[in-house]
Parts: structure tokens; C-alpha cells; sequence
């Protein structure tokens, strides 16, 4: 199975989990509670035991070094999003508290939920590694630059603490046993992968249940959002993948680093945008309609990026 059609068969799960959720909390199956708990449940337990697990199984100290590039490939990928971001908003004229919110939502993609289970499916061998590596930069940025960004006027400030979290201490741990050589015993390998497998499932069955508490028709018609999809999620990948063809790093590399930064709106902006009092019900309409587009633009950018790669 070639990758389009790979990337294929993981959006079609994700339709298939959000219209679950949906159906769940309209037959009141599930509840805000419910939800809410799924959502701590996935944040600090199955997602970063899946990255912890997959890339123990799967990421030798040879391979770790190789991917270092990444770091800085990421470095540039957040800077260049940021300014899109702020070119964004001065074209679309958003002011106030949700610039800075628009600002966050263009730099942040859903790695976590929808990235890792996509590029894992494409590179099995090395994807999780990839992701990972990304993380880092990723997790960074979130817990720096956006905290300021989600915070009413961009008062918020940086608290090293919150770095530390499930998503990097499981990074972390995951490194250590790469770099020592340190391995699973079966028993824990097994019971760790499937913990790790049940993260993608009940992050987008969350996702459904919110989108089905929503008023979809409001954030449709929000026409700066639109930038998002086309400026973000669908030119960017592709500019981004000519550029690295000029850098001497792996084809891999090349697609994953792509499709990364296509990807819809990341979730933990709308936690970040609501725990510090800002416009929380913007941001997860942005995560909403990005990640209804991105069911669409993912396939499209990826058959774009196949496309160059074979001409």
C-alpha cells in the first residue's frame, strides 16, 4: 500500500471515531464529565505512553542521531508558522485577544492526535522517532510561546513547570532507554502498546463529542479561519517540502516534516485558551473546522507532495 493511500485509511478511522462521538453525546452516552475525563485520560495516560512505547520498540542510538536534523527543521518550521500567523491576521483583520489566539492556532498542529498515528502508518520503522524528535521543539514552543499567545493581551507568563508533563517525561524516558539500550520485558511491551493504541481512538472520539455540543453553522462562516486551511494547511506543506529539497536530509524526513506542519489546529490550544480566561470558544472553533477541512487537505497535500517527489 503505497503512502496516499495509507494516509487515506487513517482519515477514514478518523471519521469513523468523530461521527462515534458524536452519536454518543447526542444519545447522552456521554456527558461533559464523560469527556472531560476521556480528555485527561488521553493527555496523561495513552498518548505519551504510546510515544514512549513505539519509539523504545522501534529507534536504535544510530537512528536517533541521524534524526537530530529534525530539531532544527522544527526550530524553522515553528518561526516561519509564527510569522504566517501574524501575516494572517493583519490580512483578515483580527484584533484583540483572538489575533493572538488566531496566532496560536496557525503555529500549533494536532501532531499529537492526529500527526504521530498518520506518520507512524507511513514510516513504521522510523516515524515515531521523527515525531518525536518534533516533540521536543513542539512541546517547547506550546508551553512558552503559546501559553503567551492563549493568555487575554499575551499577559501570560512562561512557567518552566508545566514542561514538565506525561507527553515529555515519557519523550525523556523514551530517550534514555534509546541511548542506554535499556528494552521492555514482553509482559510490559504488550500491556504498554496496547494502552498507547487506545490514544488516537478516544482523542478523536472526543474531539466528535465537542464538534456535536457546537453550533457548527457560527464558526463556518468565519472567514478568517479559512486563511488557516489554505494558507497553513495546504501552501505551507508544500513551499515547506520545495525548501527542503535544498537541505541534505532524507526523503522521509523531507515528507514527514511536510505533512506535520499541515496538520489541522492543535486541541491543547483551546486548554490553554480556556485556563488562562481567554476566548476559549474561538480557538475551538478554529480546532473544529481545521480538522473537518483537514479531513479533505491532508489527502490532497499528500498526493501534492507524491506528485513532486516523482517529478
Amino acid at each position: 500500500m503505497n503512502t496516499f493511500w495509507i494516509l487515506m485509511e487513517q482519515i477514514e478511522l478518523f471519521i469513523v471515531y468523530l461521527v462515534i462521538g458524536m452519536i454518543m453525546v447526542r444519545t447522552g452516552v456521554l456527558s461533559d464529565k464523560g469527556l472531560d475525563w476521556i480528555a485527561r485520560v488521553v493527555m496523561k495516560l495513552s498518548l505519551p505512553t504510546m510515544i514512549f512505547v513505539n519509539v523504545v520498540s522501534q529507534v536504535d542510538r544510530v537512528a536517533l542521531v541521524k534524526s537530530l536534523s529534525i530539531i532544527g527543521l522544527a526550530v524553522t518550521a515553528s518561526i516561519l508558522l509564527f510569522g504566517l500567523g501574524v501575516a494572517l491576521t493583519k490580512l483578515f483583520h483580527v484584533e484583540g485577544d483572538r489575533s493572538q489566539i488566531y496566532r496560536a492556532m496557525t503555529m500549533f498542529g494536532n501532531v499529537g492526535f492526529m500527526g504521530i498515528p498518520i506518520i507512524t502508518s507511513i514510516f513504521p520503522e522510523r516515524g515515531m522517532l521523527y515525531v518525536s524528535v518534533f516533540t521536543i521543539v513542539d512541546q517547547l514552543a506550546m508551553w512558552t510561546v503559546g501559553v503567551k499567545l492563549t493568555s487575554p493581551s499575551g499577559k501570560g507568563k512562561f512557567d518552566p513547570k508545566k514542561l514538565i508533563n506525561p507527553a515529555t517525561v515519557a519523550i525523556a524516558l523514551a530517550v534514555l532507554f534509546v541511548l542506554t539500550g535499556l528494552k521492555l520485558l514482553g509482559v510490559f511491551q504488550t500491556g504498554f502498546q496496547n494502552i498507547g493504541a487506545t490514544a488516537t481512538p478516544l482523542a478523536m472520539i472526543y474531539l466528535g463529542g465537542v464538534f456535536a455540543c457546537m453550533d457548527i453553522r457560527k464558526y463556518v462562516k468565519q472567514i478568517e479561519l479559512y486563511g488557516i486551511v489554505i494558507c497553513k494547511m495546504l501552501i505551507f506543506p508544500v513551499l515547506f517540502y520545495f525548501v527542503l529539497g535544498f537541505i541534505p536530509v532524507s526523503e522521509e524526513i523531507r515528507m514527514t516534516m511536510s505533512l506535520i506542519t499541515a496538520m489541522p489546529t492543535m486541541s491543547s490550544v483551546v486548554m490553554l485558551a480556556n485556563s488562562s480566561g481567554s476566548d476559549g470558544e474561538y480557538s475551538l472553533g478554529g480546532v473544529m473546522l481545521t480538522t473537518l477541512c483537514g479531513i479533505v487537505t491532508l489527502p490532497v497535500v499528500c498526493r501534492g507532495l507524491l506528485w513532486i517527489a516523482g517529478s
